[in-house]
């Protein structure tokens, strides 16, 4: 089978789901990552003859996108903020939000602490490594620490950390575990702390989308209903014990709590708490000093 020839049976068997711009982006991540050649030497050779091997990969990965199964996954590699990273089941897939929220953290840091000596962060829930990653790889004076309940996704933040280039000291543990934190940071005081915590409410399910539902790992992804917001106030409640003066909260927020999640902050005594907007407009972050 030719290049041009699996290229029209994706079309054929994926349009109708994901739309033929999206078919077309996937399919050439896909022919890249197996086939190791630039998408531009591809679309120069239309009609280069797949080897049994190459042909074989392709296939199974078309089986899998039919599933909805993530492209990220499939490969096992995604892009965030300039670098590349692991990803597997026990991670989420790193978001375009999110993205954004560390482009905060840095913007933040210019005025107040561009001068410090060392700065003192902390990513809790980091999964993937992402968030602390590329903050140790853009602040150079920073000191990284990120903590995980899941042992899984601790691994692939190890390697991630390698494959960037860059330290980062992580540990396993609960943020809802106080005990876990005083054994972890008892000595250590944070310039900032960060997190995007599970925040979807089980009443949302219905708005996602089969290929995050199926597949990325649901204890990073969702809260009761009742409470929605009990990693924020565990966040918020044990902050006042590890944050610097004038330190910087950072989360990544469900947009249709940004009102609750501010007077949430309030009641724990954080200042001066901004909320802002991802690329579509939604409430999505919020920066509070305390």
């Amino acid at each position: 089978m030719t290049f041009k020839e699996i290229h029209t049976q994706f079309h054929l068997k994926l349009d109708a789901d994901y739309g033929r711009d999206e078919v077309d982006a996937m399919f050439f991540l896909l022919s890249e990552h197996f086939l190791n050649k630039k998408r531009i030497d591809l679309s120069l050779r239309p009609y280069y003859m797949l080897v049994n091997e190459e042909l074989s990969e392709l296939t199974q990965a078309l089986g899998r996108l039919q599933n909805n199964e993530p492209v990220q996954y499939i490969i096992g590699l995604t892009n965030f903020y300039g670098l590349e990273f692991k990803v597997n089941q026990h991670t989420l897939i790193p978001r375009p939000e999110t993205e954004a929220l560390v482009s905060l953290v840095i913007e933040s840091l210019k005025p107040q602490h561009v001068h410090l000596h060392k700065i003192n962060i902390l990513d809790l829930g980091t999964g993937t490594g992402c968030i602390a990653i590329s903050l140790a790889k853009n602040i150079a004076n920073a000191e990284v620490y990120a903590l995980d309940n899941s042992n899984d996704a601790l691994k692939i933040a190890q390697k991630n950390a390698a494959l960037n280039a860059v330290e980062v000291f992580f540990f396993e543990s609960d943020i809802l575990k106080e005990n876990d934190w005083v054994l972890n940071f008892k000595n250590i005081k944070f310039d900032i702390i960060i997190s995007n915590p599970p925040y979807v409410r089980a009443l949302e399910k219905a708005e996602m989308k089969p290929n995050v539902l199926n597949y990325e790992p649901g204890s990073a992804l969702f809260v009761t209903d009742e409470d929605p917001l009990i990693f924020y106030r565990a966040i918020a409640e044990l902050a006042s014990n590890y944050m610097k003066p004038n330190g910087l909260l950072f989360f990544e927020i469900n947009q249709y709590l940004a009102q609750e999640t501010k007077k949430m902050l309030e009641m724990h005594n954080f200042e001066i708490i901004e909320i802002y907007p991802d690329l579509s407009g939604n409430d999505r972050m919020i920066k509070a000093i305390k």
